[in-house]
């Protein structure tokens, strides 16, 4: 009898000398940042539970003098499996060269910008046009579609890596990632250039952003263009706002869940959630940017109207732990629509056909900014730039010279292309 108990606790030894490793490993990482510590916390936790467990488990198999070389073997096998399941990094490519003509702005924020600007021709004393991309934490490269035509009527244009993409600053903590911190980069930015206003051009979350820059500096914006802009406040939208994720044929469907299932990843998911600083020091800014990297290309074509052209791509990273944290912090910040509905700043809003986003997303800016105009682009989907250039760049250009729009407002309240 005491020979079956025996091999019992030995089984149990094995799993409690896991669960131990696994609890305590969590509990250093909540205040410790040195991934050897917390790693070593967790292999101490294997090695004393095996020890406390194993010699009872093999006194009663009659094998007593088994315990130290079971320690060392549980220690042995436990410890690679780990080394390989969870400590193995992610390939890292070398970095894309810096092309010409990119420029660092260091703001009193704290936070090192790099930019790209297209001086303006012909007119000038037009507040400059600051281009916002999406992500948070995906930067393009260069000026984005559109910035020659506005150069050439007058505007300097420029185009950003907000903090923690492309080649901006990476954080030490990425607790510091917050919309918060975007809104005072820019208004850095605009006091750095030295600009009364701004225009701000933001696609996807680069709207959300241009949306809680208004509230809190509507003074400081002449216009603002949204291009399939990520929702104002996103716990307005219970259900959530729609994914490019749902649109994913099977093939890549499969390929993408194997780079965000894999034992890593998921530690890396949790200690995400107890102390970003421990995630970001076990699987380190390139690492993890290089993983986002492939999984935005997996879905770069799933976001566009079914037969459209490639998207583009591009070296410029993009910034892991900045979309993670800033998101997060999103949906935790106070809602800005109240302080926006009195904010008359002309603000045009596209929506494309095909656009993942729901369509209430994108309403919402119509029907909380108060001097707004929404226009929706047929044979598009989210990057309105990609599958409708001349007609974005049209658009922008009409808009910011106060002429005509080439096509006209949508007044409706329902999503258009669902024909109701």
């Amino acid at each position: 009898m005491k020979r079956v108990s025996g091999a019992i606790l030995l089984v149990g030894a094995e799993i409690a000398a896991i669960a131990a490793g696994v609890v305590v490993f969590f509990l250093v990482a909540m205040v410790i940042t040195s991934v050897p510590l917390f790693a070593g916390a967790g292999l101490v936790a294997v090695v004393a539970v095996s020890w406390l467990l194993g010699r009872p488990a093999l006194r009663w198999l009659r094998v007593p003098r088994l315990v130290v070389p079971y320690v060392v073997a549980n220690t042995l096998v436990l410890a690679p499996l780990a080394g390989f399941l969870v400590f193995r990094p992610y390939p890292v490519p070398p970095p894309a060269s810096t092309p010409p003509g990119v420029a660092f702005w260091q703001l009193p924020t704290g936070s090192r910008v790099a930019y790209v600007k297209r001086a303006g021709s012909g007119t000038a004393g037009r507040p400059p046009v600051i281009f916002l991309h999406g992500g948070p934490g995906t930067p393009g490269e260069g000026l984005p579609e559109g910035s020659e035509d506005l150069a050439a009527a007058g505007f300097d244009v420029y185009a950003y890596d907000q903090l923690g993409a492309g080649r901006s600053t990476r954080l030490a903590d990425p607790s510091g990632y917050t919309v918060a911190r975007h809104v005072a980069d820019l208004e850095a930015i605009r006091q750095t250039l030295g600009a009364r206003q701004l225009i701000l051009v933001g696609r996807s979350w680069g709207g959300t952003l241009t949306a809680a820059y208004l509230a809190a500096h509507p003074d400081h914006v002449a216009k603002a263009v949204l291009t399939s802009p990520g929702a104002i406040w996103e716990p307005a939208f219970p259900g959530g706002v729609g994914s490019p994720w749902d649109h994913l044929p099977g093939g890549l469907q499969a390929r993408a869940d194997a780079l965000t299932s894999d034992p890593r990843v998921l530690v890396q998911s949790l200690l995400l959630g107890i102390n970003p600083a421990a995630a970001r020091a076990m699987v380190p800014d390139a690492e993890a940017d290089a993983r986002m990297r492939a999984l935005l290309l997996l879905g770069k074509d799933a976001t566009g109207c079914q037969g459209a052209k490639p998207a583009p791509t591009h070296g410029n990273p993009p910034g892991f732990y900045s979309n993670q944290i800033t998101s997060e912090d999103a949906a935790a910040v106070t809602d800005p629509r109240p302080k926006l509905r009195g904010v008359r700043v002309p603000v045009l809003v596209m929506r494309g056909q095909c656009d993942y986003l729901k369509w209430e997303v994108t309403y919402d800016y119509r029907r909380t900014l108060p001097n707004s105009t929404l226009v929706y682009i047929p044979g598009a989907g989210h990057s309105i730039a990609n599958g409708r250039p001349d007609l974005y760049r049209s658009l922008i250009r009409a808009f910011l010279l106060d002429r005509r729009l080439p096509v006209p407002a949508y007044t409706g309240t329902t999503d258009p292309a669902r024909g109701s």
